[in-house]
């Protein structure tokens, strides 16, 4: 009797990654989409919504840290954020007291582009997530939360495809 619960739990898993997936492939979407809007590559709209995202919630990001929230090296992040720049996107300042910090501005433009582009959804996504008591989403959260501890440690271990050709090259 056992076996069956087993299978209908990992069966439940399985459905849910799916979503996941199904959900992760609407997000790579809809950035690819506001970044035809602005004119620009998928990788700098994903930094111009991650530096606008930042100082929404009042924690500007560095150019260390955007490299880290968007995985490129320290270089590519250097020319992405002078394209940036020089487009009149951004803004670097030096706000910190340690003048060496510098610190990512998003133009009021952007933020008011990404909120045109992102509101609709943002209200779709209020209202659907309405239907759930708060305490179901403090679970989510808490869920979410742990299956990104979970990948941060995977990428952060090893790379499994480095060790070279796996059995079937």
């Amino acid at each position: 009797m056992a076996e069956p619960v087993r299978d209908d739990v990992a069966a439940r898993r399985e459905r849910l990654m799916e979503e996941l997936r199904i959900y992760g492939g609407h997000h790579a979407e809809l950035g690819r989409r506001f970044a035809a809007r602005l004119g620009l590559h998928s990788t700098d709209a994903t930094a111009l919504l991650e530096i606008a995202a930042a100082e929404e919630r009042g924690t500007p990001l560095s150019p260390a840290r955007l490299s880290e929230r968007i995985a490129l090296s320290t270089g590519a992040t250097t020319a992405l954020l002078n394209r940036l720049e020089a487009a009149g996107h951004i803004t670097r300042t030096r706000e910190h007291t340690d003048r060496r910090v510098v610190t990512l501005r998003g133009g009021d433009r952007v933020q008011q582009r990404a909120d045109d582009f992102f509101g609709p959804l943002a209200r779709r996504m209020d209202a659907a997530m309405a239907h759930y008591p708060p305490e179901l989403l403090a679970r989510f959260e808490s869920f979410l939360s742990d299956l990104n501890a979970t990948m941060d440690a995977h990428l952060a271990g090893p790379d499994p495809g480095a060790a070279g050709p796996g059995p079937d090259a």
